[in-house]
């Protein structure tokens, strides 16, 4: 099997965190690092995710394609009512 690089990080976590960390990972029988591991990636992700779609939404406005705050507030406020408006486009 080949060994992969590694580096020790270190954080001060709250007692009430690590505790959910220490019972997740006897639940899983896996080890505190691997769960720390798998939720240090997944934040990554979505950290990654979420510049994107910042990105994405950063052009659309530049590009000018924007609905109008009126047009969107009109819709919310229909959603709870017999006869909801069509999404805003």
């Amino acid at each position: 099997m080949a060994r992969t690089e590694t580096k020790v990080l270190t954080a001060h976590i709250p007692l009430p965190l690590a505790e959910r960390v220490d019972q997740m990972a006897q639940r899983l029988e896996r080890s505190r690092g691997w769960i720390m591991k798998q939720a240090l990636a997944a934040w990554l992700d979505q950290e990654d995710e979420r510049e994107r779609l910042t990105r994405e939404a950063l052009a659309d406005v530049d590009a000018g394609r924007v609905i109008d705050h009126q047009a969107v507030q009109a819709w919310a406020d229909s959603l709870g009512t017999d006869e909801p408006l069509p999404v805003p486009r």
